[in-house]
């Protein structure tokens, strides 16, 4: 009879116990995965079809806008944003604009 509250009691500890002693450790990350840096650049919005790029001033690179919705009343005109850059994929989530 005895052994039925122990074995509540492992189960509750395991059920609860361990989410909650992995709770405060911080995954590790491969050598392939870059957090995306903040950045500001200046450069031109343009429109192909419904696509939104921007055009950096710096070296010309073109960047594809992960959330074009953001620069789609600056299509054409030159801007800077402030957003959170991912060379290797070629992408930008752009977080403020301002127009030049």
């Amino acid at each position: 009879m005895k052994k039925l509250p122990v074995a509540l009691l492992a189960l509750c500890v395991a059920a609860f116990g361990v989410p909650f002693l992995t709770q405060g450790r911080s995954q590790q990350t491969t050598q392939g995965d870059t957090k995306p840096e903040l950045m500001d650049i200046k450069g031109t919005v343009r429109a192909d079809n419904a696509k939104i790029t921007f055009v950096a001033d710096q070296g010309g690179k073109t960047w594809e806008v992960i959330n074009p919705e953001t620069l789609k009343n600056h299509v054409d005109q030159h801007i800077q944003v402030n957003a959170s850059v991912d060379p290797e994929k070629g992408q930008i989530h752009v977080i403020s604009v301002i127009v030049l």
